[in-house]
């Protein structure tokens, strides 16, 4: 039996998909293509809606396969994890009705998330930021976010872009 090489054409083997080669008996040698890329999942939470739109465009132009779901409140995004979804990141506001994002955060984290918990507040003094993150978020920045700060995220996740 001899093996083929991926694009080159011989008897026996036939092209299937994704660059590689399969061998008359089914044996699949070689491959062309790039390894997937790991998809980002986002959750974004916030109780304006601008802010959500702008959050998640702002995502999705960051230059990584993005998959994001929004909350409109901290309540919403606990009821998430509770049912068994799970993010990577969670862009979370301070200020929501129902729940906000200090009790939000500090229930995740009792839960036993481990995901990156990212503040975002029109909060700007330091010890308003400080009480925002001692509720056990991983950073805080004001809003709305930048390109730049969400390509800084990422980076801090060490997520090849």
């Amino acid at each position: 039996m001899s093996t083929q090489v991926v694009g080159a054409a011989s008897p026996g083997s036939r092209s299937v998909g994704s660059g590689k080669a399969e061998m008359g008996d089914g044996t699949r040698v070689g491959s062309t293509s790039a390894p997937a890329k790991k998809k980002l999942s986002v959750l974004i939470v916030d109780d304006d809606s601008m802010i959500r739109t702008i959050h998640t465009i702002l995502v999705n132009r960051v230059g990584v396969e993005v998959e994001s779901q929004v909350a409109e409140n901290g309540k919403v995004a606990v009821d998430l994890f509770r049912s068994g979804e799970s993010f990577d990141v969670i862009l979370m506001d301070w200020e929501m009705p129902v729940m906000n994002g200090i009790e939000a955060t500090k229930e995740l984290r009792k839960m036993g998330v481990s995901s990156m918990i990212v503040g975002v507040t029109s909060h700007s003094m330091d010890i308003e930021k400080d009480t925002f993150m001692a509720a056990g978020l991983d950073d805080c920045y004001g809003k709305p976010l930048s390109i730049k700060i969400l390509k800084n995220i990422l980076q801090k996740m060490k997520i090849d872009r």
